[in-house]
């Protein structure tokens, strides 16, 4: 089926399914997004439909980031609108989702055009970005987005100050506008100011503000200097990344090997290297091979979580708020440390001072800062180790943004 990655695989074809579509076996090729991957995987066939999707969000309201009509924070899952064909989201201070049917939405903050609407009116209800029916994963980044279409283009609007957009200046957007020309790009990750993206080649990219070598470019310039780029700029020469994820000041990717790289800022040892110098180029965590995701929390000095391929749950970094879901508040972890002994963790995506996570029995879980509602409990107490939202056990997706989450259920 080609290299997954949190977003798709590494291919440009549109999805297809072939072969029985209600009893074991067939094949399946293309532009797949993780939530649609799982689902057939849980299923343990090939579906004859794909199951209605509802999307919920929770937390932090108050430029209608949650999505529900109104700037009331939300301490517990509350569905946005009723469409059941909700495919995939990004969160952080707004949010920006795809349908199933490639239909692009957004909603939440919308100052610098992040939502990609021809204004900078926030939004507290999902809008459609254009009409067009083609686009296949989305980021969010602070205060601006991006997405990949099927046919392999990619495209970005919002805040430009730093390069962040690639488009060689630093005016803002509020509309999707096409970056070059090229029809290889297989995913994108938007950290604070900062992308990382992997093109179909496997090769990895990277472009916008350049501070603590988060652009993982192998320059370094004493704080406060940075080198910023305003185009994409190749991380080395390797063409075997499978999977990025960019945080605020730091970014981490996968290989195709299932080795696991970070760079950037590492003052709590939020890289995982086992120090906590700032690296200004990839660096292997350890020396496993079976990493499946990874993903950095939207603070400067904060966390970093991944997950396993055998199920096995692992953060690191600052502990503040019990983000580490180990029972330790306050303590610095600069190697990966495992969660429990569970080995049934499927994703897991890191907010600002919080987690979710959901595990392959379907079951949603949090972790970390709560004073905004932002885990999900109906409270806004803080916990040091992870907690079940509700009982349900269809959860197929979920998303982390800096106090608004959000999660998409299968019917």
């Amino acid at each position: 089926m080609g290299e997954r990655f949190p977003g798709g695989v590494i291919s440009k074809t549109p999805p297809t399914v072939t072969g029985p579509t209600d009893g074991e076996g067939g094949s399946a090729s293309g532009v797949w997004s993780l939530d649609e991957v799982l689902g057939y995987e849980k299923a343990g066939a090939w579906p004859k439909g794909l199951l209605p999707r509802e999307l919920y969000a929770w937390g932090y309201n108050f430029s209608g980031q949650v999505g529900d009509n109104t700037t009331t924070y939300r301490s517990s899952p509350v569905q946005v609108d009723s469409d059941t064909t909700w495919q995939s989201a990004s969160s952080w201070n707004h949010t920006v989702s795809l349908k199933l049917n490639g239909s692009l939405w957004a909603w939440g903050t919308g100052g610098d055009g992040q939502l990609g609407l021809n204004n900078i009116t926030k939004r507290s209800s999902p809008v459609q970005v254009g009409a067009l029916t083609n686009w296949a994963q989305v980021s969010a980044g602070d205060n601006f987005s991006a997405s990949v279409k099927t046919d392999g283009s990619l495209w970005v609007w919002g805040k430009n100050g730093k390069g962040q957009l690639a488009l060689s200046d630093a005016v803002d957007k509020s509309s999707p506008v096409q970056l070059g020309a090229l029809t290889n790009w297989a995913q994108i990750s938007c950290g604070q100011d900062h992308c990382a993206a992997i093109k179909t080649d496997g090769t990895l990219w990277s472009w916008g503000d350049g501070a603590n070598g988060k652009l993982g470019l192998n320059v370094s310039v004493p704080f406060p200097g940075t080198v910023s780029r305003s185009s994409p700029v190749q991380i080395g020469s390797l063409t075997n990344w499978s999977s990025v994820s960019a945080g605020t000041s730091r970014s981490g990717a996968i290989k195709t090997d299932g080795t696991l790289w970070c760079w950037g800022f590492n003052q709590s040892g939020q890289l995982g290297d086992n120090t906590v110098v700032t690296r200004s180029s990839p660096v292997q965590i350890g020396s496993d091979t079976n990493w499946k995701s990874v993903s950095h929390a939207l603070a400067q000095t904060a966390h970093t979580g991944a997950v396993k391929t055998n199920g096995q749950l692992y953060m690191w970094g600052y502990g503040g708020n019990g983000a580490m879901g180990t029972n330790i508040t306050t303590v610095y972890i600069s190697s990966p440390v495992q969660i429990g002994s569970l080995t049934n963790w499927s994703t897991i995506k890191a907010g600002f001072r919080h987690n979710v996570s959901v595990k392959t029995d379907g079951t949603l879980w949090t972790w970390g800062r709560n004073d905004r509602g932002t885990l999900g409990d109906d409270t806004t107490i803080s916990r040091s180790s992870p907690i079940q939202v509700g009982s349900l056990t269809n959860w197929s997706f979920a998303t982390a943004g800096t106090y608004t989450n959000a999660a998409i259920i299968r019917g």
